[in-house]
């Protein structure tokens, strides 16, 4: 069976800037993957490559076996890579959830229309259906009682937990996470990590990048630290966080333990 995520000498440069060197990961289904390392490590723009918010200069991403953003040609004994088009490239990212650190749910709506809306207006399903789905969706991140509010009405913990929702609405083989708890005050921090632990414990593939240590240790079951672009140091949290073989990673951890 292949890897959920497969990842192959992948590079990304911002003009001269060479933010990804050569990055080689894999991840498979069910698996919680966590990324940690210091800001400007090229971790955000890692997980943007992957749902193709961001092109790759270079590589290759394979999510659930197709190659991401490009599709294979062969003329006679040669094999050509071309850019899909961007209705294809919107099939593949409507099969990946991704959760921001701005929660960016629509004012205007509320909590309840945020979660109907993707299903709606990409997946083409009717009101009832995708009113069942939010309400289902939203007393999982427990917020049943909080449906028919609107965003300015929730704190910024409840607003991610809509966010996560919405992003579980359209029914993803894969959520990306990128710093969810960032842009929270402290005490909110583990309302969200909650609600990403469950939904770890239901078998969801997940990348996570994210500065909290803690949440690591306990769910991940592979940890990657980066620096510079590239894939320092990976093995469980035991090996990685408890045990790092590179100065680099001891280094970091050192600052951040």
């Amino acid at each position: 069976m292949t890897a959920m995520v497969e990842i192959s000498a992948v590079h990304k440069f911002f003009g001269d800037l060479h933010v990804l060197r050569g990055v080689d990961l894999e991840v498979e289904r069910g698996e919680v993957c966590v990324i940690l390392g210091p800001s400007g490590s090229g971790k955000s723009t890692l997980l943007r490559c992957i749902n193709e918010l961001e092109r790759i200069s270079a590589g290759r991403i394979v999510v659930d076996g197709e190659l991401m953003g490009l599709r294979e040609v062969t003329r006679g004994t040669t094999t050509e890579l071309h850019r899909r088009s961007d209705k294809d490239i919107a099939r593949q990212r409507s099969r990946i959830g991704m959760v921001f650190q701005r929660f960016n749910l629509f004012p205007h709506m509320t909590t309840l229309d945020n979660v109907m809306e993707a299903p709606r207006k990409v997946r083409g399903w009717d009101k009832a259906r995708a009113r069942t789905k939010a309400e289902e969706l939203l007393t999982m991140v427990g917020l049943s009682d909080r449906m028919e509010h609107y965003p300015a009405q929730l704190s910024g913990g409840q607003q991610q937990r809509v966010a996560i929702a919405r992003a579980l609405a359209m029914e993803p083989d894969l959520m990306l996470f990128d710093e969810p708890t960032s842009a929270l005050d402290p005490e909110l921090v583990g309302e969200v990590l909650a609600v990403m632990k469950q939904l770890a414990d239901s078998g969801m593939t997940m990348l996570v990048v994210t500065h909290e240590v803690g949440f690591a240790r306990e769910v991940a079951d592979q940890v990657v630290f980066m620096d510079e672009g590239l894939v320092v140091e990976r093995g469980t949290a035991a090996e990685v966080i408890g045990n790092p073989q590179q100065s680099r990673t001891r280094d970091f951890f050192a600052k951040v333990l």
